[in-house]
């Protein structure tokens, strides 16, 4: 009797193979599994017989070989000092001289026993986008210590380098004069945003006009020959060299002698009311903001030029939350004992005197990050009641 199975017709003389039983290992005979052996080879193995035997297929699939991930970081110069190396391999060993290397840094901010976070860090490492490889070695840093708020402090961080950058752009010789330009257009557009509610801070619930707001400025312009530091309020910026510390600022207090005198003829006072304050208010005699208190408090900056050498080791921005209690010397000691990699001791903790902070920061380099968390722990243990900021630049060419 014939019949169908799977398709096709069988008839009565014919037989059907014996069916195998449906175990794992028969599966296996019957799929004839291959075995693949994966190797980083540019040929592929062809299966082979042995005495008629037909054993399991060894098939050898080709991998190409993947390269490990490019830091995103300076990627665009690393391309193209490994197109000039491949033309003139002479330039391996002075690469970071045919485009200047990006700066090594580090910066932290840390609350700490403040209610609010009013400080603002900005690095811009080469802030100038110019075609020329020189450009590339034009870096920008900054700290912002505001008071009353937070708003002008993180207007400063979001423009400053902006506008410096423009004035850069428009071909100005002169550094001091740029700076001071660069600083009153801060100062502008600080007062004739102030009524904008650009960020969602406190100040805004309680005045609809923030001109008691304010902040200090302490810019650094790092260029392959010269540092042009500007200064405006009581954060403060200080070189170390060869182990000295060189202020490249001076903090700008109501009873310094020459700001006294200037707010004097301008019509102001300094009270001292827990320190010096302008009117018995404010506790330094420049700043970005502070409209009410004009023209007793200026935004004008006080600019320095100092030429780089080669005992330069680093440059140290912080806000006063460092400076009332860690001197330009300790600083500058902490600094250097980290880059040069010795393990500082830690700073003493007092029982009972425990914080919580948030911090918050950025870094290329460990022995930089190393120095600015050392100085800003240091600074919480010597009882610091104010926010900490702290950047940490290494100006060492050697490396």
């Amino acid at each position: 009797m014939a019949g169908m199975c799977c398709g096709v017709k069988i008839g009565e003389g014919e037989t059907t193979a014996p069916v195998e039983p449906r175990s794992k290992s028969a599966r296996t005979r019957r799929m004839g599994c291959q075995q693949f052996n994966i190797v980083p080879s540019d040929t592929a193995v062809a299966p082979s017989l042995d005495n008629g035997e037909r054993k399991r297929q060894k098939v050898e699939v080709t991998v190409p070989a993947v390269s490990p991930p490019r830091e995103c970081e300076n990627s665009v110069v690393n391309c193209q000092l490994e197109q000039k190396e491949r033309e003139s391999p002479s330039l391996t060993r002075i690469k970071h001289y045919v485009v200047p290397d990006l700066p090594k840094f580090s910066s932290i901010s840390v609350c700490g026993r403040r209610r609010d976070m009013e400080d603002a860090v900005a690095i811009h490492p080469s802030f100038c986008s110019h075609s020329d490889d020189t450009s590339r070695g034009i870096h920008f840093f900054g700290v912002y210590d505001g008071h009353g708020c937070s708003h002008v402090a993180m207007k400063c961080k979001d423009r400053m380098h902006e506008i410096v950058k423009d004035e850069v752009k428009s071909g100005e010789t002169s550094w001091k004069e740029l700076m001071f330009r660069s600083f009153l257009k801060m100062d502008q557009e600080v007062t004739e945003w102030s009524g904008e509610k650009a960020y969602n801070c406190r100040c805004e619930l309680q005045t609809p006009q923030s001109d008691a707001v304010g902040s200090t400025a302490v810019v650094a312009v790092v260029t392959p020959e010269k540092i042009i530091v500007s200064n405006c309020g009581d954060s403060r910026a200080v070189l170390c060299r060869n182990g000295i510390a060189i202020p490249l600022s001076v903090d700008h207090k109501p009873d310094r002698p020459d700001e006294l005198i200037r707010i004097e003829e301008s019509g102001g006072r300094v009270i001292f009311w827990d320190g010096a304050r302008v009117l018995g208010v404010l506790a330094m005699s420049r700043a970005i903001g502070d409209g009410y208190l004009k023209p007793y408090v200026i935004s004008e900056p006080e600019v320095t030029i100092t030429e780089r050498t080669a005992e330069d080791e680093c440059l140290i921005l912080a806000s006063d939350g460092l400076w009332d209690v860690v001197s330009n010397e300790t600083a500058c000691g902490v600094a250097r004992m980290c880059l040069q990699s010795r393990k500082p001791p830690s700073p003493p903790r007092s029982p009972g005197n425990d914080i919580t902070v948030t911090e918050s920061g950025e870094s290329s380099d460990k022995s930089c990050s190393d120095s600015s968390i050392l100085l800003t722990k240091l600074a919480l243990a010597r009882h610091s009641t104010d926010n900490v900021s702290v950047v940490v630049v290494d100006l060492r060419k050697d490396l």
